[in-house]
């Protein structure tokens, strides 16, 4: 019987409890997380490690409540969204973390952690292993012997083996592996240096930057070779799981090549939450811990499926539907920029993925309140906004169920004969649906694609992209003729009234959920909530504005990445393919609009109100929970 076999284990949220104590009680001001999106941090989307709102007192700045800090961060990582199947990748996760800023060093803090991940939360000490940095002498940085001693005596008064190895590189690991007795590795800058940029070379000149040192726990499981022909402890096959980190800021790079010691170095330590409550399972597989596994329980009774029998689909919608909570608590709405569009890609793949296993619709409404009372008794504005969080993803779960469900009905009807690249094409241009999507889920339906699959589909998108640069030149000679010449007006007039209706109601986020047009009319679905007359009078006024000043109308075909970057309106990530063509109102100084688009448009708004017509709101009302609908015409 383990060490570990004869406590009972604890829960993650016990543990992030006893962790805050156990700091609390050595002089840390125990401090809230920061949200995960920092508005005065341009350089990321997300709060992405539990040190990243740190930084600024890791650069020298007081911190107001002292020079001993520590907090339960949350975390999210937009990287790693498909990679999560896997059994310890998630987007969303918490960091344990303590920092002592020119106070307290190693020392303190690795016996500290020893203490309380051996005597607090019970792991088995036999089971720990911890890397080192092995020195560089091309800057003159020496080997962090100080560390491995202060672990080695820890591991002996345990009665533990705590021999010391210098490893090098990652493939070195592999080559090598671990030998008898082994406990404490040397790894290079790679692996076991810290900076705002890598390893030592890269460091920016002026940056605080030291060794670190990895804590990492060993599981039964066996190694798998497909990694290399060795485990070790940075072995990328499960057996060593990395469940925390003490970094120690012990320099600063005065110039290229040079390293000078701080007069007083800084400790910035981060322990993965979820990682350290499966050590504390003895099981690697993380989604079983106890801020993921009720998720996991709820959807099987949901499927009527196992989590055994259908673990990748069971793992993603638990971490994707996790993430988008705290997003939405954090403030974040689901659209087609930045931050939105991150989110509105995790829901919309944990929509597919519930598909998959039979879950068709208004299931965001059974697990989100689940995710909620694994957090509500820690963190209070999940409670606060609890309500809020449900209706903001049944919205985007109601309005990308709908396209799923017949794109998939679709590509089902091709199982025998095979789907070919004009099918693909059709998906991406009825359905939304991009290739990617079409092809995995193709595959999970065991639908066989056509070996020449690929080129048919770029024919079709070349074909499509002449068709477009066709309609383009009648345009600007002249125009289009009769009914499609009315259909080129009111393309433009919609984009005009999303336009207006993101500037008047000041809703930035605000995104179209469905249109319709005739030669009568147009039809423009969007949410928000129900406009008062005076908005009405006022979207109405600016459309019109917008046509009397007689704006230049004009398309560019781009990159899809790269248009999601310049910030066009467009449902990114789930409906369009590798380029997209996106319409410009307005000249580069004052754009109005700049929205993909598929359909014919005029080549300057003033040609809507030829003949004296006017645009004019003809009705204004409800189209789903959520969902406003305006009917618009031209007279």
């Amino acid at each position: 019987m383990s060490f570990c076999d004869i406590m009972t284990p604890m829960n993650a949220q016990e543990i992030r409890k006893k962790y805050l104590e156990f700091y609390q009680q050595r002089g840390h001001a125990i401090v809230k997380r920061a949200p995960l999106i920092l508005h005065d941090d341009p350089t990321t989307l997300f709060t992405g490690s539990g040190m990243q709102p740190m930084i600024p007192f890791l650069l020298g700045e007081p911190h107001p409540r002292g020079t001993r800090i520590a907090d339960s961060q949350t975390c999210l990582r937009a990287q790693d969204i498909d990679d999560i199947g896997d059994n310890r990748h998630t987007t969303f996760f918490e960091m344990l973390g303590n920092w002592s800023l020119g106070d307290y060093f190693k020392q303190e803090q690795i016996p500290w952690m020893f203490e309380f991940l051996t005597e607090v939360v019970g792991l088995d000490p036999a089971r720990l292993y911890v890397t080192c940095y092995r020195g560089n002498d091309k800057f003159g940085i020496s080997k962090d012997q100080e560390t491995a001693d202060l672990w080695a005596k820890l591991f002996a008064d345990k009665g533990l083996s705590h021999g010391q190895a210098d490893i090098g590189g990652e493939a070195d690991g592999y080559a090598r592996g671990i030998r008898e007795g082994e406990r404490i590795f040397f790894y290079d800058g790679t692996k076991n240096w810290w900076s705002r940029n890598g390893s030592e070379a890269t460091t920016p000149v002026g940056d605080p930057c030291g060794p670190d040192s990895e804590m990492f726990y060993l599981f039964d499981t066996p190694h798998d070779l497909a990694f290399g022909e060795h485990c070790h402890p940075n072995c990328d096959c499960g057996r060593f799981m990395e469940i925390g980190n003490n970094v120690f800021m012990a320099y600063k790079k005065v110039a290229e090549g040079k390293f000078e010691p701080l007069a007083k170095p800084n400790i910035d330590h981060g322990s993965g939450l979820e990682r350290i409550a499966a050590a504390a399972n003895n099981d690697p597989d993380v989604f079983k811990v106890s801020l993921l596994w009720p998720i996991i329980k709820k959807l099987e009774q949901l499927s009527g499926k196992t989590y055994a029998a259908h673990t990748e689909s069971m793992r993603v919608i638990a971490d994707h539907l996790r993430a988008a909570t705290f997003m939405a608590v954090d403030g974040c709405v689901p659209s087609n920029k930045e931050q939105g569009y991150v989110m509105r890609r995790l829901l919309r793949r944990a929509i597919r993925f519930a598909n998959e296993l039979g879950v068709k619709e208004d299931f965001f409404e059974e697990i989100i309140p689940v995710i909620a009372d694994l957090y509500v008794n820690d963190f209070p504005e999940i409670a606060e906004h609890r309500d809020k969080i449900i209706i903001t993803l049944m919205k985007e779960e109601k309005a990308f169920t709908r396209t799923l469900f017949k794109g998939v009905r679709h590509l089902r009807k091709f199982v025998e004969d095979g789907l070919t690249g004009v099918e693909l094409f059709t998906l991406h241009d009825t359905y939304g649906f991009p290739v990617e999507l079409s092809t995995e889920i193709a595959r999970r339906e065991g639908v066989k694609l056509d070996a020449d699959w690929r080129v048919q589909f770029d024919a079709k998108m070349q074909e499509q992209r002449q068709r477009s640069q066709t309609a383009r030149k009648g345009q600007f000679h002249g125009g289009l003729e009769g009914a499609e010449s009315i259909h080129l007006k009111y393309h433009t007039a919609t984009h005009l009234l999303g336009a207006a209706l993101r500037k008047v109601l000041n809703a930035p986020d605000l995104q179209q959920h469905g249109s319709n047009i005739t030669t009568e009319r147009l039809r423009f679905d969007f949410n928000h909530d129900k406009l008062t007359p005076a908005e009405k009078q006022a979207v109405e006024d600016q459309v019109n504005a917008w046509i009397d000043a007689d704006l230049p109308v004009s398309y560019h075909v781009y990159p899809t990445e790269k248009a999601l970057q310049m910030g066009a309106i467009g449902a990114f990530g789930e409906r369009y393919g590798s380029e997209v063509k996106v319409y410009s109102i307005g000249e580069s100084d004052n754009c109005v609009s700049f929205e993909v688009c598929g359909g014919p448009h005029v080549s300057h708004t003033g040609e809507l109100k030829a003949g004296g017509k006017r645009f004019k709101i003809i009705k204004e009302e409800s189209s789903s929970a959520g969902i406003r609908r305006i009917k618009a015409v031209l007279r």
